[in-house]
Formats: C-alpha cells, structure tokens, sequence
C-alpha cells in the first residue's frame, strides 16, 4: 500500500502554502528558522503581522530578549508568502550582524547596501547608480543599510514600494517629530505609508514626547499634533487613554516577565592587577606627556584628538601595540623633514588602520564622523615647518621607539597567565568547560598574545578572530573547514561569513582560547564559553555591555566569569573601572546594565569622549579625582534614578497566559508540519531519493533540476539518532520548493480513498470508533484577496454514511493514515453538497467578521485621531480666553499708567486673536472632518475584497 497519496501531498502543500492570518501564520518562518524560539518572541511577530491595515509597530522588549529574532521570523514570513521587496535600516556597525543572523538562523539571502559596493558593482554604469542597482537587486535578496546611508539616499530609497522596513534602534529618531531632525524627518517622510517595524529597547529615556516622535515615523496619525500630545498626556498625565492608545502598537516585555521560561546566570566580576616596572611606567608618562603638547607635529592637525586616543589606548595595551603607530609617526615626520609639506592625513600602515576601526569604531566611509569633526583642535603648527622643533621632535620619537624596544618585561602579559589559572579554576568550580575569551582592542596585541600562549602552556590552544581573520593560522583552520563541509550548505559562499564560522568552530570544538579584537563583540554568539577577561577595557560602557553580551546571552548554562585588567600605578584606570563597576553596574547580577541606563548615553561616544579628556589634561591625582567625580554627578541622575514605574506602566504588554497558549499550539503545528513537510518530498521524489525515516533525512541520487545538488538533505527539527552531514532540508530550499510545487499540482480526481488504520502504530480514538465504517470528504480553499493582503483558509467538510457531519479534527486525523487509491464505490450523494455548501458559508462569515473588526480598529484610531485635532483647535481658543481674562484681571488692578497701556495693547491683540480663532474654528473643523472622510475611503479601498473558493478535492472515504 502506497503510503503518500496525491491526495495527502496536495493537502499537506496546501497545508504548507497556505497565507494565513490567524495565530498559525507564523508556521512556515516558524519551520525553517535554525534557533529555539520563545513564546514572547512569538507572540511578537504575530503582533507585527497581526493588522495589515496598520502602517507599522514598535516593538521594545528590553535588551537581550531578541528584537532581531522577531524581525527575522516576520522577514521570514514575508519572504515566504513572496512579499519580498524587504529592507533593514540599521546602525552601520550592526551590518554585517543582521546579515549573520538572518542567514544563518533564516536561511535568507541579504546583502549590505553602501557607497562602495555601489560603485563598485556599477562600474563603467551612467545614470542613477543606486536606484538601478537596488532595481537589480529587490525582490532577491533583503537589502540591508546604515540610517545615515538612508537618510543621504532617501529619494531614492522612496521611490520602492517596500513590502517591509525594519529600522533598528529607532529610538535614535525619537526627534522625528522636530523639523530639525534630519535623520528622523527623512525616515519619517520617506517611508511614510509603508508598512514598518520599528525595534528599540528605549522608547522612552527623558520624555513622553519621545513617544509622540516614535508614533509619527508608525503613521501620521495615530496622535493629533505635538502640542495636542504635549498638553494632554504630558502636562496633563492621561497615562491610561495613552495606554490605550499605544496598545495597538507598541509591544514590549521585561525581562523579569520571561524568567519562568527563560534561566539567566549570574555574572560574577574579577579584578586582574598589575605592577608595571618603573621602565614601563615611565615610558606611559613621557608619551603621555608628549600627547599633552598643544602643537605637535607628529600628531596631523585633522585629527590629534583621535591619533592621541589611539597611542594613548595602545601604550595601555601592550608595548607592541604602540610601536607600530610610533614607527608610522616617525615616517611621517622624516617624510615632513624631507619635503617641508605639512600633511593633515593619519598615516596609519594596514595594521594601525585596523587599531583604528577597533579602537574608534568608525562609521563606514560613506558617512561622516561627526564626532571627531568637531573635537579637531585648531592649534597645530602652520604650514611653515620649524626645523629645529621637527628635529628635536623626530629625536622624541625614535627615544619611545628605542624605549618601548629595550623593556626588559611585560608585566601585564605576565599577569594573563595568572588570570587564565584563576578564570579556569572558577570554571572548574562551576563545572564550565574550560574555554576563555580575550579581548584586546589592539591588532598587534592579539597576535603578540597569541605567540606568547602559543609558547607558553597552550600550545595549539589559542585561535585568533579580527575583521579580517587573514593571518596564516586562522586561513589553516578556514581551509579545513571548508574541506570537512565541502557539499553542504553550511558554506555560504561569502568568505568574510566562512571564515568566522569556521574560527567560532575551532574555538567550540578544538581550542580553549580565543583572542578577539572589536570584531568578535558584534554579532557572534559564544554560549558555551562563560570566561570572559577584558585585557583592554574600553571606556564605552556600550562596548563592555556588547562585548559580555557575547557569552551571558539566552542559553548560557553557567555564570559568567568577567575578569577586568587594571593597572595599580594608573588612578584613570581605576576610576575607569570604578564608573563601568559602581554606576554602570556592567560585571555583576543576573541582567548586568539594564537597558535604562544604558540607553542613556546613546552610543557611548560622549562619555567616551570625556574620559579620553581626562587622560589628556589631568596630571594630578587631585586633578583626576576631581574630573570623575564631576562625570559620575553629570550621569548620577541617568543612571541613580531610572526606576520609574510610568515607563513600565505604558509599555509592558507581558501575557503569560498567552505565551502559554502560543508555547503548547506552536509545538503542535511544528510536528504536524514535520510530517507534512516530510510526506510532500516522499511523494514528490518518489524514484529520486531514498528516505531514512529513523533519521529524518534521504539521499538524492537524481536532481530534479539542474540547480539542485545530489547528497544528504536533513529535515530540520527531528532529532537524528546519529551526527549526520549534509544540506539542511528547508521550505524556502529551491528543493523544498520544487516538492511543494508537486504537492499543489497533484491530479486528484474524485475517487475512493482506503485508509490502513489497522497497521498504523499509534492509537487515534477519533477514528478508531469508526474504522470498517465509510464517508465522504471535500477539501477546499477559500482564497481571500485585497490591496494590503490576500489570505487563504482550509476547510474540510466530511459525513459519515448516513450524512452526519463529523468535525474538522476527524478529517486532519484521517491523513496520519497511509491510504490505497480505489474506483468509487458509490455517487457522491446530493445532501453532502448541501453540507459542504453551507460549512464553506459559515467560514466565509467569520473572515468577514475578522475583517470587519479589523476595519472598525482602524476606524476608531481615525476617529480618534480626528478627535486629538479638533480638541487641539478647541483648546486654543480656550488658552487665548484664559490668557486674556488673566491680562483683563491685571488691567483692572495696576495703577500704573505705562503698564496699563501695555496691558491694552495685550487685550486688544488678544481679543484679536480670539475673534480669529473662533472664526476659524468652523474651517478647521471642516478641514478635519474631510481628512478624515478621506482618510476612511482609503481605509475601505485598501480592504475592499474579492473571495474565491477552490475545491480542491472530493473523496470517498473508507477506513478498514
């Protein structure tokens, strides 16, 4: 007996295919996504999706609870119903992150859009370069840009009819509101009426007009005007009207909401000191010193400021560190010396410009760095060059080199080896595996630490991992990795992408320590290490906060050990490390720094600046003291005071109740796709492939197309008995497709299906009641369809003998069995006709009255919205009356002859203006009701429908 019909193929495709919009629309995202997924995250998608009418929501689930995780499932949905005119605007530095991510946990294809791969792909090309190659490339990939590319290219982003944007970090166009806003008017304007899912741990810092800015990038009119917002929810606090009002858009969940499902370990801080030698110690203070000069030449007049902060954080790294960009210097000025050209560039050889992306982290070099722009010192040596001053200065230089070269020790390299031995111990203690990771900000560092560990008891134990990860022994490791994975798709083809797959691998199967440059904080994540050692300390309390983030994240199994470097004899050092311990609270507790405080200082920048000051201008201790004490008051009130229960109160949306329903019926619907999924392919390659149903996977041996490679295809979910290699089976695979395709197109003439309960493993009471008994069965397709969405829902109708209809659950129950194609052995009698005339009307019914709800939804928000503006014209006439009886009342008391004339002069005008404003009220109630007139024909041509019903097939049933 054939066990997969073309009966059940086409049920099961059908199944697969269909565009849903109830609880279940999330299931082919759902399939194919490559992580464990949390109901919050769920729920949060379904959100997103949940009103096609609606422009866009926010979603702000506090840091660590994956914001990209729920952009990704619903970028995944919309790239399976085929909506894939996609786009991500994000912060550059978080790029390539998004990249990674949907890659490998979505399986889809993007690409980083900036200036330089532009010019590069449309060499030799005339015309408007962006907007044709965007052209070539929508709809095939999902485009991925940094907000100030976007903001730049506006115009032409716009001119795409974006199915989906999801802009990050969105709380940075909290402003939008202000016409003086460039990046959030652009967004604002430029994707006005797109769809848009708007992601941010912070969206409220300071003020709830923060709130009102956010809502204008969703939909225009979802409040009325600022000044509306400002009186009515501000000054007046109406926090439950706005509440409700942002229910409808604004999705968050804390932390502390998830615990039950979602185990956090501790973060446990150790504070590794070192003594330097007087050697080094002095050598610290004479460049420190040099670098305190005003005018200097070594130091081009553009950028000082960031040349000093670079030597400054590399003498702290390590010797080595520093003599690269010292020798660099000192070609500069021989250079200078030669040709009496004064020269402004930074001349940093391919390793220094590598300290300087870690270091700094600059924007890509489509934007500008406003931030340096406006810290350049203007007091630099004129183009006129002093020889005496060059020379003695060159003199300067090359005694730092000889310097640095002829110390005798490194007493912070000795000290790693000590901190190893503690964090291991720790480990041991906790039962960890022994793993650590090192960060260094320094280049030359990682490879100075790597030769030092390699020679000293970890021998073949250390990888490296860098921007570029081109160093001999991390190529080694690339080259075997692609040589193991050679015919599976764990290779993407992307170099940059491999490489970092490959070195994550070497660290989690082979090595025990990996030393990571900046690279290795964004978007690589590294749970099964919980040893962390800081051995450069950035003073961006965002940097730590990312840099931990990598292994204390959701699937840490032990607390995570974070041991910080500090040099005794350095008192910035320590205040350092006092600000990042004692306020930012980074290196303790379960949630370490809350996104309350750390959204406070944005990126970083400004109080990476001020510490960078302090450095440059304090030489006492008293000095220095006194300068972090004053930064730690300027934060005191951003950081101290952040428990403020309003902010909590308007956006957390937590339902546990709900995220245990979605949690049983997700688990469900993954099961049952597994078997559907599974059962199309055994029908489609029937001939093709042989199937292994102990592990879940077949062998192609014959490709139904050319493109389809032969091998081992997985399907994802099941659990296989044994480690297996070989292509992940996925929905959106072009192999996984080509079978769903066979599955809909089936010939499934009416005919008599004998289903094998009698053989079948497993006990189903529902048919077991009724086997030797026989029926009749339709399935059909209602196909829903609209401007903003189209929809399709499955309806079974089935009756058993004597014309009883039976419920829906008999009929999906009924294709767990294998079945024998028969000829009819009766006519379809005429009452099931009737039966399934009016089961497919009362289905019909509901989705009008799912779509009706959802018209009256937003008709309401128009109306209230409609509602905001007219209030605001009332309230105007109402503050200019009270403004003029005040003014009538000081008239009627002053005696003083010039101000009574002033206060004429006031009543009058104001008399003026309330005449004016009462005059107008009736045209700007006219005008308000016509936008929203106009506003509501939209609404009811974006929802008007066609519904179609497709049978899809009619059996008789029989179960023996």
């Amino acid at each position: 007996m054939n066990e997969i019909t073309a009966y059940h193929a086409r049920y099961f495709a059908n199944e697969l295919t269909a565009r849903r919009t109830d609880d279940n629309r999330l299931s082919q995202s759902l399939f194919d996504a490559n992580v464990d997924l949390n109901p919050h995250q769920i729920d949060a998608a379904l959100f997103a999706l949940k009103n096609p009418l609606q422009d866009g929501v926010l979603l702000a689930d506090e840091v660590g609870l994956g914001k990209t995780i729920e952009a990704g499932l619903v970028l995944c949905q919309m790239w399976a119903e085929r909506k894939r005119q996609l786009l991500i605007v994000c912060p550059a530095m978080l790029r390539k992150q998004w990249a990674n991510e949907l890659s490998e946990k979505f399986a889809l294809p993007t690409l980083v859009v900036d200036k330089a791969v532009v010019n590069t792909a449309m060499k030799g090309t005339k015309g408007a370069k962006l907007f044709n190659f965007c052209k070539e490339q929508v709809g095939s990939q999902i485009l991925i840009v940094s907000h100030q590319f976007a903001t730049k290219e506006m115009a032409t982003f716009q001119r795409f009819s974006w199915d989906y944007v999801v802009i990050d970090e969105a709380h940075k166009m909290r402003n939008a509101y202000k016409a003086n806003n460039k990046m959030g008017q652009a967004m604002r304007n430029g994707f006005a009426s797109m769809r848009k899912l708007l992601l941010t741990a912070t969206p409220l810092q300071n003020s709830l007009m923060e709130l009102y800015g956010l809502s204008t990038l969703l939909d225009e009119h979802l409040f009325g005007d600022k000044k509306f917002f400002q009186r009515e929810f501000v000054r007046r606090g109406n926090l439950a009207e706005l509440k409700s009002r942002m229910a409808g858009f604004v999705k968050r969940t804390l932390r502390k909401n998830v615990l039950e499902y979602i185990r956090y370990t501790e973060r446990k801080a150790v504070t590794q000191e070192f003594m330097p030698t007087d050697g080094e110690h002095l050598l610290y203070e004479q460049i420190s010193e040099f670098l305190r000069q005003d005018s200097v030449y070594a130091l081009p007049k553009k950028h000082k400021h960031l040349t000093a902060v670079i030597l400054r954080k590399l003498l702290a790294s390590s010797p080595q560190a520093v003599l690269g960009t010292l020798q660099a210097i000192l070609l500069r000025l021989q250079k200078l010396q030669e040709t009496g050209q004064s020269h402004d560039e930074l001349l940093l050889d391919e390793q220094n410009a590598d300290e300087l992306e870690n270091i700094v982290q600059l924007e890509s070099d489509e934007e500008e760095n406003e931030e340096i722009d406006e810290i350049s010192d203007e007091t630099q040596p004129e183009n006129g060059v002093n020889a005496s001053v060059l020379t003695a200065e060159i003199a300067q230089i090359k005694h730092f080199i000889a310097f640095a070269q002829n110390l005798q020790q490194d007493s912070k390299i000795t000290a790693l080896l000590t901190a190893l031995q503690t964090g291991f111990a720790k480990m041991a203690e906790l039962g960890a595996e022994q793993k650590a990771l090192i960060f260094t900000e320094s280049t030359r560092t990682q490879k100075y630490l790597f030769e030092y560990l390699q020679e000293n008891c970890y021998a073949d134990e250390v990888v490296m991992f860098s921007g570029t990860n081109n160093d001999p022994h991390s190529t080694q490791i690339y080259q075997a990795w692609l040589e193991k994975n050679q015919g599976t798709d764990k290779i993407t083809g992307s170099p940059d992408v491999d490489k970092r797959s490959a070195l994550i691998e070497h660290f989690r199967d082979k090595a025990q320590i990996l030393i990571a440059t900046e690279a290795g904080a964004e978007g690589v994540n590294l749970q099964f290490c919980s040893l962390l050692i800081n051995y450069d300390l950035p003073w961006n309390p965002q940097r730590v906060e990312q840099r931990i983030g990598r292994c204390h994240r959701y699937g840490q199994k032990f607390d995570v050990v974070v041991i910080n470097f500090l040099n005794k004899r350095n008192t910035v050092d320590q205040r350092v490390l006092q600000l990042l311990t004692e306020k930012f609270k980074l290196f303790q507790g379960v949630l370490g720094a809350s996104d309350e405080v750390l959204g406070q200082i944005e990126s970083g920048v400004d109080i990476e600046n001020q510490i960078a000051n302090i450095y440059a201008t304090c030489r006492s201790e008293a000095e220095i003291q006194q300068a972090f004490d004053h930064l730690q008051a300027q934060f005191a009130d951003k950081i101290d005071d952040r428990i403020q229960q309003t902010k909590d109160a308007l956006v957390d949306s937590f339902d546990q109740s709900v995220l245990e329903r979605l949690k049983v019926m997700t688990k469900d619907r993954l099961n049952n796709m597994q078997w559907w999924f599974w059962g199309v392919t055994q029908f489609a390659l029937t001939g093709k492939a042989q199937f292994n149903p102990q592990d879940w996977c077949f062998l192609l041996q014959q490709s139904p197309q050319g493109a389809i490679p032969l091998g081992r295809y997985l399907l994802p979910r099941k659990e296989q008995k044994s480690v297996l290699q070989g292509y992940e089976y996925r929905l959106n695979s072009p192999l996984g497709q080509w079978c769903l395709e066979q599955g809909l197109t089936a010939e499934t003439p009416t005919a008599c299906l004998q289903f094998d309960y009698k053989n079948y493993p497993e006990k189903i009471s529902l048919l077991e009641q009724y086997q030797g008994q026989s029926g009749w069965l339709s399935l059909d397709k209602i196909v829903v369809q609209s401007a903003v969405e189209n929809q399709e829902n499955l309806v079974f109708t089935v009756c058993d003998k004597q014309g009883n209809l039976l419920e829906q659950e008999f009929a999906e129950k009924l294709f767990l069995l294998p079945a024998e194609v028969q000829s009819l052995s009766s006519l379809k009698p005429n009452h099931f006709v009737n039966l399934t005339l009016e089961n497919v009307a009362q289905v019909k019914i509901k989705i009008n009255e799912e779509n009706d709800r959802l018209l009256k939804q937003e008709m309401l928000r128009i109306q209230a919205w409609a509602k905001d503006q007219l209030q605001a014209a009332e309230d105007l006439i109402k503050e200019i009356k009270e403004t003029k009886r005040e003014k009538d009342r000081e008239l009627t008391l002053t005696d003083d002859l010039e101000k009574k004339i002033e206060l004429q002069e006031q009543v009058m005008k104001l008399g003026k203006q309330l005449r004016k404003a009462r005059n107008e009220l009736d045209d700007v109630q006219d005008e308000i009701e016509e936008q929203e007139l106009e506003l509501l024909k939209q609404l009811k041509t974006r929802l008007q429908q066609e519904m179609m019903v497709e049978n899809v097939f009619v059996i008789e049933w029989q179960i023996n």
